[in-house]
């Protein structure tokens, strides 16, 4: 399966395609959000991906307990004020587009009803990330999935019933390309509970191209991810995390990102295909192998002792796996030592 993106094939056999994610990071400036696409832009990545919601579109302003977070990045928070502090005000979006447009980095969003889809198909989004808390939102994904653009969805806390009725849900309202994200939903997520195998059992029993996206800190479980087959890689992307913001403590910073880039590439690279034939990389190194050689000079008809050959480097010369086989057999021209043994030599 191949998906395609503003023209860049994604999938098996092609480069693994790195998205930053902006998410809240613009820390409610347009200005340092139109800096941050810059920045993923020169660092490398292939497409900057924004949210599209308002607080009012995620959720009702309740102080009732049931509306506040308890425990890790955000603890305190009323999930409103949470979304009001995050949010990237709708009428951002076309200048943010457009801006990404002249840069020429491609971009689109993850939206978060079906008013941010209708903005976002105004736009021409080329493609949608449905997140992980939103995989059972299947009316949401029924109504992306219409666009008939690609689609990746992520499955953090998602079990396998959650994901196959996702998956079917997408299909059958005309989804053609889907990737599925191996997610974890922790921020951050501890890198000894990133539990990348499941990555490929997803592909494998969902028929969808693989990726991750990836809450760890740092860049070392993307990598390992290519290493086991990820073809997309997503991961939230600051200008500076010291400006803090939602979302800073998981994101990476500049140079990181470029890294990821390189580093995701060259996993890529190694990875080659499975085979026994010898890389070009070696073929200058044939005479530091073993071969058997002629150590003294004889003439047209000598027979060959096992003091006139010895196995030694370099390998230009029959295999050492042959060198019982030639004790006793006649020359049929005359040798100088320091030549390697042929079976022409042997009038083979």
């Amino acid at each position: 399966m191949i998906c395609e993106i503003n023209g860049r094939k994604i999938g098996k056999g092609f480069p693994p395609y790195v998205i930053a994610e902006l998410s809240a990071n613009h820390n409610g400036s347009l200005e340092r959000a139109l800096e941050t696409i810059k920045s993923a832009y020169e660092s490398g990545a292939h497409a900057i991906k924004m949210q599209t919601y308002t607080a009012d579109t995620m959720t009702i302003d309740c102080d009732r307990e049931d509306f506040m977070i308890r425990g890790g990045l955000w603890d305190g928070y009323k999930l409103y004020d949470l979304y009001k502090w995050a949010e990237t005000p709708f009428e951002w979006h076309k200048q943010i587009f457009d801006y990404a447009g002249r840069l020429g980095i491609t971009i689109f969003s993850t939206p978060f009803d079906e008013s941010a889809v209708d903005l976002l198909e105004e736009l021409g989004a080329p493609a949608y990330k449905i997140a992980s808390f939103e995989a059972t939102d299947l009316p949401l994904i029924r109504y992306v999935a219409r666009t008939g653009k690609p689609m990746i969805m992520s499955t953090g806390m998602c079990s396998e019933e959650e994901i196959a009725e996702a998956v079917a849900t997408a299909r059958e309202a005309g989804c053609q390309q889907l990737v599925l994200l191996h997610c974890i939903s922790s921020y951050p997520a501890p890198v000894d509970q990133a539990n990348l195998m499941q990555m490929p059992v997803l592909a494998e029993r969902f028929g969808t191209i693989p990726g991750l996206s990836d809450h760890t800190l740092g860049t070392t479980v993307s990598v390992a991810a290519v290493a086991l087959g990820a073809c997309v890689i997503e991961k939230h992307f600051t200008i500076s995390r010291e400006d803090k913001g939602p979302d800073s403590e998981f994101s990476l910073e500049p140079h990181e990102l470029q890294r990821l880039c390189q580093d995701t590439q060259d996993a890529w690279l190694a990875l080659g295909k499975p085979g026994f034939e010898r890389q070009q990389a070696e073929s200058g190194n044939k005479q530091f192998r073993r071969s058997i050689y002629y150590v003294r000079d004889l003439k047209a008809g000598d027979v060959i002792t096992e003091k006139d050959i010895r196995r030694i480097r370099p390998g230009l010369g029959l295999e050492p796996k042959y060198f019982d086989q030639l004790v006793g057999v006649k020359v049929v021209r005359d040798i100088s030592r320091g030549t390697p043994v042929t079976w022409a030599s042997l009038g083979k």
